[in-house]
């Protein structure tokens, strides 16, 4: 599977997850959502979206759920930690949707 972005071809597996982590941009980032059936990244999105990649590249791995709800509440609150927040804004949650838009690995276990 592919992305065009820029006139770039930016290589992603099969299931639509980066290969190369260093290629993420705000760009791919949007046509990695539409893949997701997001047809646009709202500013509550991106807030998603930069926590988890803040995250990963604190720790190197990428959260928990339970881990990146605690996130959330303390720097957004309790309104926007929950898990049918987050499925909400990506429709197959974090590990398999907010994850793969961040440009993030594919966390072991996850199709």
């Amino acid at each position: 599977m592919q992305a065009v972005v820029n006139g770039k071809v930016i290589q992603l597996s099969e299931a639509g997850w980066l290969e190369n982590l260093d290629e993420w941009s705000e760009d791919l980032a949007v046509e990695i959502a539409k893949n997701e059936q997001i047809s646009a990244l709202s500013r509550e999105h991106w807030d998603i979206i930069n926590t988890a990649r803040e995250y990963f590249l604190e720790n190197g791995v990428v959260a928990e759920p339970r881990t990146f709800s605690k996130i959330m509440k303390k720097k957004f609150g309790p309104e926007r930690s929950d898990q049918k927040y987050l499925y909400s804004l990506f429709p197959t949650g974090l590990i398999k949707c907010a994850n793969k838009v961040a440009g993030l690995p594919r966390p072991k276990g996850c199709s």
